[in-house]
């Protein structure tokens, strides 16, 4: 069943609040059995649909992708080659931590996913143990017909707390388990004012989803309203190198290492 905000809170606090009851339990187990991967299956391919020119989600991408690599994951971004591409990327290749960035020069999703498959093989001589690619996928070629393509297994949205964009979220989220074979599909409330206010959000995609096509999405927790994420993207540094010590670095921290648990047990149906 969907993994509920409320179970994952407990990464998302200080420990100096003890008003919060944490749920006890392994977060994975609750959600599905876990299978450990095998060293040589290849790697867990995850889409994080975006608008091209979105700066935000563009910093968070290549952010999550940098903790993944610091957890002990091989973590890989790949986004396609745009002259106009995001400020926040750094120059393709390996970068901090052995976080790797891939832009191949592609004209749609079929040479994307192709980019991703050789990123996702397991390389020879490599020390860690899993991780993921993260694949950059342009929301208007995911909303073609012929973008929802079978081997996008796994999905992963970013959605403010405002309305209008649960709106947007929700349709995406409709789009993709109205698939013949579904893939799984998280959520991660960022920008939200208090922690309330993201667990309401989330709740209310969870709840219509649930309602009108019978699941809803899985929590990946929440990233609280931050101005030290704006000023990494200026400063074009991962927030946890520049500012190692603040509530977002520490979340997307948590984000990153969900989801590499989830990529190393394979609880991905």
């Amino acid at each position: 069943m969907p993994r509920d905000l409320g179970d994952v809170l407990d990464f998302f606090l200080p420990e100096s609040q003890p008003s919060i009851t944490k749920r006890t339990g392994s977060l994975v187990t609750a959600v599905k059995t876990p299978t450990q991967r095998s060293a040589s299956a290849p790697l867990p391919v995850l889409a994080l649909p975006m608008d091209p020119g979105d700066v935000l989600r563009a910093a968070l991408a290549w952010n999550l992708t940098v903790e993944i690599a610091r957890l002990g994951g091989q973590a890989t971004l790949v986004t396609r080659h745009d002259r106009h591409a995001s400020p926040v990327w750094p120059e393709p290749g390996r970068g901090p931590l052995g976080a790797e960035l891939v832009q191949p020069d592609v004209e749609g999703l079929d040479g994307l996913l192709e980019a991703a498959s050789e990123a996702a093989n397991p390389r020879g001589g490599t020390s860690r143990e899993g991780g993921l690619v993260l694949l950059c996928a342009p929301l208007p070629w995911l909303r073609r017909p012929s973008g929802l393509d079978p081997a996008l297994r796994w999905a992963l949205l970013f959605s403010r707390t405002e309305p209008r964009e649960l709106l947007e979220t929700y349709a995406l989220i409709k789009a993709l388990l109205q698939r013949a074979d579904p893939p799984r599909v998280g959520l991660t409330i960022h920008a939200a004012s208090s922690i309330d206010a993201a667990k309401r959000a989330f709740s209310r995609v969870a709840d219509v989803s649930h309602r009108h096509l019978g699941r809803s999405p899985v929590s990946y927790g929440l990233l609280v309203d931050d101005l030290h994420v704006y000023r990494a993207i200026v400063a074009r540094r991962p927030i946890g190198l520049e500012h190692p010590q603040s509530p977002a670095a520490r979340a997307l921290r948590d984000v990153a290492q969900l989801l590499l648990t989830d990529a190393r047990n394979e609880s991905l149906g």
